[in-house]
């Protein structure tokens, strides 16, 4: 056996023995009465910051979820925002409109007492044939998104189901956009459209609105999928609309 091999078998040899020294060291200290009184005190420590730990992990997926809920909000604010925001720029132009006829150059100039008058500008001329109005679908509100049952929503959100509802006024009012149109004025697709609109009614839908999953892949980016069909019973559930079945056809009809 050469001489380093001999030495590295000393030096494991050697470790090893000084590891089973200082373990009986460590239990002869356990046995002393004032040093168990300060390992237990230790164990009792460990015991509490392991608790604080878990309280910790808990915390930390608490807030996760709540910055994920946060986000969500988010973009439903926003998207919120930028509707406010088209409607404040296509006010439409029948709608009386008011002007302050007090110039308002400095707010010190007021009289805090006097109301300010205010007068509506002179109604403008109505168009000649009287635009219809389109039924649309109320959002869901938060108590209603509350009261779904879980099974039925899965993970889906407030803002997601009301997404959904968005698209489907807007197919709605994009089809009877069309049916209220002039036929002279009418391309030869929104002709086609037309006929295929008339074709679909029946004595069930003869007064109320509706659109089949044709019209929602037509005029909106939905994917009529097992998730937008789930969305759907959630809002016959809500109330939002029903079906009538017949021909190979499902018409939602706005309720």
């Amino acid at each position: 056996m050469a001489s380093s091999d001999l030495e590295q078998l000393c030096s494991h040899i050697n470790e090893k023995i000084g590891n089973i020294k200082k373990t009986l060291s460590l239990r002869n200290c356990g046995q002393e009465p004032t040093l168990k009184t300060i390992l237990n005190k230790i164990g009792d420590e460990i015991i509490v910051v392991n608790e604080l730990l878990n309280k910790l992990e808990l915390e930390i997926q608490y807030q996760e979820q709540t910055n994920s809920s946060l986000k969500e909000l988010f973009e439903c604010l926003e998207e919120d925002y930028k509707d406010v925001e088209h409607l404040k720029e296509n006010i439409p132009p029948h709608l009386p409109q008011v002007t302050v006829t007090q110039n308002i150059v400095n707010g010190s100039d007021l009289d805090p007492e006097e109301p300010v008058k205010v007068e509506e500008a002179a109604p403008t001329k109505k168009p000649s044939k009287e635009q219809k109005h389109v039924k649309e679908m109320p959002f869901v509100t938060s108590d209603e998104f509350s009261g779904i049952p879980a099974y039925m929503k899965s993970r889906l959100t407030y803002c997601q189901i009301n997404d959904v509802i968005k698209e489907i006024n807007k197919a709605v009012v994009s089809k009877y956009k069309i049916l209220h149109q002039p036929k002279k004025s009418m391309s030869s697709v929104a002709r086609n459209l037309y006929h295929r609109f008339i074709d679909e009614e029946t004595k069930e839908t003869k007064g109320h609105y509706f659109v089949v999953e044709a019209d929602i892949k037509e005029f909106t980016a939905l994917k009529v999928d097992k998730r937008f069909h789930v969305i759907l019973n959630i809002l016959r559930h809500c109330r939002r609309l029903s079906e009538v079945r017949g021909g190979g056809l499902t018409r939602y009809v706005i309720t």
